[in-house]
């Protein structure tokens, strides 16, 4: 009986094969095809939506652990363009968008640097860019991959020894084709699709932009050599119309109405104009926020994506199968916006304010004793993200028993500026008209009302003078070298079916920089009539926007070309204080200010049981694995270097800089040791009961990690403060507990009900440690200074006069006082990250998938609920550690796949998350993404065995996305992003 059960079920993982389950070796998978073969068993291949659920739901079913997956509808033919929109209809997977499109994913409430990308096994560098610094992410932005070449894609949501760490969420296994797979249909197959997308967010843009892609595969030679090549180019003008403030700035309630002896005096309290100014003024248990400033922005985007793959498999004899692939993405990005904005003062106000606990204005209003500027900026984005990995597998089947499996690949990712002028890059411009600022925020998009002082009508483009500028030049490239070995050795008889084992190491080498040319000159540059008026284009504010905006709304601002604008400033201004490499204010520097390096090597090993038998009459499997991991971290970053420090003043000390900077140096190390316990039994016909225990990883930022130990220049008469990165931190770590009931009541049908539990430690805080960086002497810490207190008693000035006096030769030309040999050390009390907080998160995952019999017809529907311990406490105003994401959320998707016709319906929600804890001034306040649902269409026919014509449709209701600090009355951004419609055509040869 487990012989032949046994084998039954090697052919049901023969079968979850045919979606290309990549995690599984491909020579078993020919071992089995080929046992499939000899048994007689009939496969039958379906394609379309009906086939690519059939065979997700097989592996789903078949894979030990808890795995989602997701199937090629068909050659070449993804069910969404967009892998991350594809991966959001899984059950607990969210995505964060950018610009409308899916870009990055959290899966059961970790984020996406807790979540692990692999290609084909392997894992992926991954590199982004920040606007305003250097980025430290390792999350990967699915939106630089293109969906044509993709076959499958599998998210593991348990641990397995045999899977590289890094995803303490989840590893998500990104599967391309293979020719030789024995499942794919032998000789020539091939596809090309043309695509015309219409976005109708764009203003600016082409009314229809291409999208182009080819799939071909063959093999040759009695099927002893194949070849695949895939491609896709991609344009896509977009746009997105926002309304945001500058952040909100928090303070405690108070004692009847402002007190100056209070938490208010701070820049930012209120300070009311009259006695009635704000009704319902925030009470003193309350804690209340301002807004820094409140404005529009209209952007425009050109999107351009080129994605390619060649793979070369050559089977000199059945035993052996190599391959050689290269797989290439490039994609390039270009945004540049125009705005309007005002800053507010923190002057006297009026205001309506929200009942506390968290107070909030609905109506905040400031008066200017001069009139203030009507700020009306623009800015440039234009970067490149590139992807490419080499790699080489040769898989032998030594004998029937036993298969070895080497596998090389060498793979990088590089985020960079696309414009001779930077990465990102803004000028100011403004006109001096503001006499009352009254902002409205009691809608979804709020109201900024101006008032002109006297004599004024509106505002004229003589009258628009330069502001500051900022051109940034970030950079961030990441590199993966990494050699695995594996093998599976297979035992005819007994509960031990099978064991695998491996080995692995990989260097992982991460570089981020960032440079800033910045003049901050925001009170204007010049004079007014500098500049041409007629660069300047009125426009009409309320009109850009879908949704209605107060009847007071400022109605008129200027747009203007940015690069029109920065070559007048260039050519007028040019000659300010910092330069680029232009020589001029107006362009980035390649001259980096933050540069961090870091080099993990990573060793591993791991070995799996695998056994197969029965309890009763319950056919049962268990894995039992554990893999050990140990990572050697090197890191250095780019510091200014200090050569002293003077005694300038009675209680002032300051660092004495060289005027370079240099590479600090650090070093850390860590081991882990994680097991995995997985176990279903078919507890009657068709109903799975699934239990999974694990450990999982994942790593700290760059940030964090980073070697720089940075000094404030100002020290005191007991030492200095600083800063640097800890690549001693250990990686979170988290345990996980599931349970799940799955019943597989009919083809391609099922229910499922599933509870998850993780514990994570190992979270990230802030401690101060005593270090003598640098060892600068410090000139208040030795015997000259002893020798003067004894001398002249504890009288400052006197014991800097008497230094001056009787060691003339430690005093510089300023007069200060010099630290020499002999002194000691200054102690710094130094910042680093170091391994805190500890959390727990568990849910409830609910899917059912259901075919309506021979009808065509088919729902799915799926729900995600989540809880946690680590909340965001509103009303406190300290640093808090919380978990970010964290949501629920929910699909529902209609279907109809027959005669050659297939629609599809989805609508996916997600609840409102926690998006970070600190806020665009760097102050600790949350930042809340409101729910957000979405509903997308797609439909096509298949004129032909050959000729498929079809539409999509994202974003049907035009939906728009909202965020907002402590109250719901913050907004922290508004944004519209429109509807995109698609049509085109697929031809199959």
């Amino acid at each position: 009986m487990l012989n032949s059960r046994f084998k039954l079920s090697r052919l049901a993982v023969s079968i979850s094969l045919l979606t290309g389950a990549g995690m599984l070796s491909s020579a078993l998978a020919d071992d089995l095809a080929t046992q499939a073969a000899e048994e007689e068993i009939e496969v039958i291949q379906v394609s379309g939506i009906r086939g690519s659920l059939i065979r997700s739901m097989d592996i789903k079913r078949s894979a030990t652990g808890v795995v989602d997956a997701i199937s090629s509808e068909d050659f070449g033919k993804f069910p969404d363009t967009n892998l991350a929109e594809s991966l959001q209809r899984i059950t607990g997977v969210a995505i964060d968008r950018s610009n409308g499109e899916g870009s990055r994913v959290t899966v059961r409430g970790f984020g996406p640097e807790f979540n692990l990308v692999l290609l084909n096994g392997r894992q992926m560098p991954a590199s982004s860019l920040e606007a305003t610094t250097a980025s430290s992410s390792r999350s990967f932005d699915f939106a630089n991959l293109a969906a044509e070449g993709i076959s499958g894609v599998e998210v593991y949501k348990t641990g397995r020894a045999s899977i590289s760490t890094g995803g303490m969420g989840s590893t998500i296994n990104i599967l391309t084709n293979r020719p030789l797979n024995r499942m794919n249909a032998p000789g020539m197959q091939a596809t090309f699709g043309v695509k015309g997308v219409m976005d109708q967010s764009t203003d600016e843009g082409s009314t229809i932009t291409p999208e182009i892609s080819g799939l071909y595969s063959n093999t040759f030679n009695d099927e002893r050599f194949g070849v695949a090549i895939s491609g896709s180019y991609q344009e896509r003008h977009s746009g997105n119309r926002q309304a945001n403030t500058g952040g909100w700035r928090t303070f405690p309630g108070t004692v009847n109405g402002f007190d100056w002896d209070g938490g208010n005096a701070d820049w930012g309290g209120l300070i009311p104009d009259g006695d009635n100014a704000h009704q319902n003024y925030p009470a003193a248990d309350s804690i209340y926020s301002v807004p820094q400033s409140l404005g529009y922005a209209f952007h425009e985007v050109e999107r351009t994506r080129t994605n390619g793959q060649l793979v070369l498999q050559y089977r000199p004899v059945d035993a052996v199968t190599t391959t050689l692939d290269y797989t290439y993405s490039k994609n390039e990005v270009s945004d540049r916006y125009n705005d309007v904005s005002a800053w507010f003062n923190f002057g006297p106000s009026t205001g309506v304010w929200s009942d506390g606990p968290v107070a909030a204005p609905i109506v905040y209003s400031e008066a200017f004793g001069e009139p203030g500027d009507l700020a009306m900026g623009g800015g440039q984005f234009s970067t490149v993200n590139e992807n490419k990995s080499l790699g080489f597998n040769t898989q032998w089947q030594v004998n029937p028993n036993l298969q070895l499996e080497l596998d090389y690949h060498n793979s990088s990712a590089e985020s960079r500026p696309n414009s001779p002028f930077g990465s990102n890059n803004v000028i100011g411009t403004a006109t001096f008209v503001r006499s009352v600022t009254t902002a409205r925020f009691d809608s979804d998009l709020p109201t900024l009302a101006i008032t002109y002082p006297d004599g004024f009508t509106g505002i004229r483009g003589e009258d628009v003078r330069v502001t500051g500028s900022s051109f940034r030049n970030s950079q961030m490239r990441s590199d993966i070298e990494q050699v695995q070995v594996r093998g599976t050795y297979v035992f005819d008889r007994g509960l031990l079916t099978n064991i695998d084992f491996g080995v692995s190491v990989s260097e992982t080498k991460n570089r981020s920089a960032f440079s800033n040319v910045q003049q901050d000159n925001w009170g204007g540059l010049g004079a007014a009539g500098d500049i041409d008026p007629s660069v300047f284009k009125l426009d009409q504010l309320a009109d850009n926007f879908d949704a209605s905006s107060g009847s007071d709304m400022l109605q008129e601002f200027f747009r203007w070309d940015f690069n029109t604008i920065r070559q007048i400033a260039n050519d007028t201004y040019g000659n300010l204080g910092s330069v680029g490499d232009c020589g001029t204010s107006f362009c980035a520097s390649s001259d980096m200010t933050t540069d961090r390096r870091t080099t993990e090597k990573q060793q591993a090993a791991y070995v799996q049981f695998n056994f197969a038998g029965d309890l009763g009459v319950m056919p049962y499997f268990l894995t039992a694995g554990v893999r050990y991991e140990k990572t050697d971290v090197t890191s250095r970053a780019l510091v200014p270097v200090y050569s002293g420090i003077a005694w300038a003043g009675d209680n002032e000390f300051n660092l004495i800089s060289t005027g370079e900077s240099d590479f600090t140096r650090l070093t850390g190390d860590y081991s882990n040791i994680l097991p995995n316990i997985d176990f279903n039994v078919e507890v009657v016909d068709d109903v799975l009961l699934r239990a999974s225990a694990s450990k999982t990883l994942a790593r700290p930022s760059y940030a964090d990690i980073q070697g720089g130990q940075t000094l404030n220049s100002l020290v005191r008469i007991d030492g200095g403060t600083g800063a640097r990165g800890n690549p001693d931190l250990n990686p979170f770590e988290s345990t996980n507990f599931d349970l799940s009931l799955e019943w597989y009541y009919d083809e391609g049908s099922y229910m499922s009900v599933g509870y998850f539990w993780k514990k994570a430690k190992n979270f990230i805080g802030r401690t101060t440690v005593q270090e003598q960086t640098f060892n600068l002497p410090h000139p208040a810490q030795g015997p000259r200074y002893a020798e003067a207190v004894a001398a002249v008693g504890n009288n400052t000035p006197a014991i800097r006069n008497y230094i001056r006096e009787n060691f003339p030769d430690t005093v510089d030309a300023n007069g200060f006082i010099l630290g020499v040999p002999g002194d000691a050390p200054a102690n710094f009390d130094i910042i680093i990250p170091v391994n805190q907080d500890g959390a727990r998160l568990d849910g409830w995952e609910l899917a059912v998938q259901h075919l309506f019999g021979e009808t065509g017809f088919g729902v799915i529907a799926n729900a995600t609920l989540v809880n946690g311990d680590f909340e965001y406490d509103n009303q406190s105003l300290g640093e808090q550690f919380a978990l970010l994401g964290m949501s629920d959320t929910y699909n529902l998707v209609g279907f109809y796949d027959r005669d050659g016709f297939q629609a599809r319906l989805a609508y996916n929600w997600r609840g409102k998350f926690l998006a970070s804890t600190v806020n665009a001034q760097g102050l600790q306040n949350p930042i809340y993404v409101e729910s957000y649902g979405q509903w997308d269409a797609s439909a096509s026919y298949d004129v032909n065995d050959k000729l498929t014509v079809f539409f999509e449709a994202i974003n049907l209701t035009n939906e728009s996305m909202r965020s907002h600090e402590r109250n719901s009355l913050q907004l922290v951004n508004y944004t519209e992003t429109g509807r995109r419609f698609a049509i085109g055509a697929r031809y199959t040869f």
